[in-house]
């Protein structure tokens, strides 16, 4: 597989997300399937790999750290921090909270360093420059070689920087969320150096074309049950695009999914996305997406069509969307 960079970390240009392993969209999964799962991704190219002490919590971490054992020093572990995880989504990123935290986090990833520690959403309660000092500290204890940021405003991502250089910056984006095209995080990340990752860059699943409007989430298991662009009312508004974007992928050869992916590693050499799943076989369809060549003329043709389904529904529920720390 080939290489890209984040700040200066080099990683594959495709990343594994271990969310799902832990639940969240579903039961957690057995760990024998996640550690089969998470080695044959390595097997094949992958050495990024995304998780956080809240996916469980701790679960994917713990699974995570097992199935890298073997090979640690061949892949890069990027884990987050910023939650109190005391029941409720609050948050928490005081210094002494993540000097806590990520010991760990240590423990459980079975490493003495994590390669990219993100702050998970920011803390409108604790000043942008203290986090990243403290991450400054944990850079010079060689208990983190970089620092990023998760779903933090271009103004924020520029008062951290200027403390500790900031790695790579991780928000959702997708054929169907593009808030970081137009609200100058992207343009940021381009113009100081920073690596760009994007999360759900298949749409929380919509952009694979298995979902359809009989599709239920389960409340219980799948926090997609709250996402308004997947609900009842919603889903149906939203199904032209999936539409088109199957019939365009049937005329590249490849599966929706793939076009997504390709779509973004053509939109930035510094773009590294982190599909996530449950299945081998889905992992191996997310890295045929290397195989696909999009030209810049096919981009401008998809960014022109995707012009033409608008989108109905905020991406996530209130309570998560109140954590974001910009409003376009």
């Amino acid at each position: 597989m080939k290489q890209r960079t984040l700040g200066t970390m080099k990683v594959s240009e495709i990343g594994a997300g271990c969310m799902t392993f832990a639940g969240n969209y579903n039961a957690p999964v057995p760990k024998e399937q996640a550690i089969k799962t998470i080695r044959t991704a390595y097997e094949n190219g992958v050495t990024f790999f995304d998780t956080a002490e809240v996916y469980g919590p701790y679960i994917s971490e713990d699974y995570l750290g097992e199935a890298l054992a073997p090979f640690r020093d061949q892949v890069q572990i990027a884990t987050k921090f910023g939650f109190a995880i005391d029941g409720t989504i609050a948050l928490n990123s005081r210094p002494e909270h993540i000097r806590k935290v990520v010991e760990a986090s240590l423990k459980r990833l079975r490493t003495d360093h994590i390669d990219l520690y993100y702050q998970h959403r920011v803390d409108p309660a604790v000043p942008i420059e203290e986090v990243a000092g403290a991450l400054k500290e944990l850079i010079k204890q060689g208990k983190v070689l970089h620092f990023g940021l998760s779903e933090a405003s271009a103004n924020t991502i520029r008062r951290a920087h200027a403390v500790q250089p900031v790695a790579a910056v991780q928000s959702e984006y997708s054929l169907w969320t593009r808030n970081v095209e137009l609200n100058g995080v992207l343009d940021t990340c381009q113009e100081l150096g920073i690596g760009f990752v994007p999360w759900s860059p298949v749409g929380a699943g919509f952009l694979t074309g298995k979902i359809d409007t009989n599709t239920v989430f389960d409340p219980k298991t799948d926090f997609r049950a709250g996402f308004p662009r997947l609900s009842k009312e919603f889903l149906k508004l939203n199904m032209p695009l999936v539409e088109w974007l199957k019939t365009y992928a049937a005329k590249k050869g490849a599966t929706p999914s793939q076009v997504a992916l390709t779509w973004l590693l053509a939109k930035g050499p510094n773009i590294v996305p982190i599909p996530g799943t449950r299945s081998e076989a889905h992992l191996l369809e997310n890295l045929g997406a290397q195989r696909l060549q999009l030209t810049a003329a096919d981009v401008l043709a998809i960014d022109t069509m995707l012009g033409k389904y608008p989108v109905f529904g905020d991406r996530m529920g209130e309570a998560h969307m109140s954590q974001i720390d910009y409003t376009i």
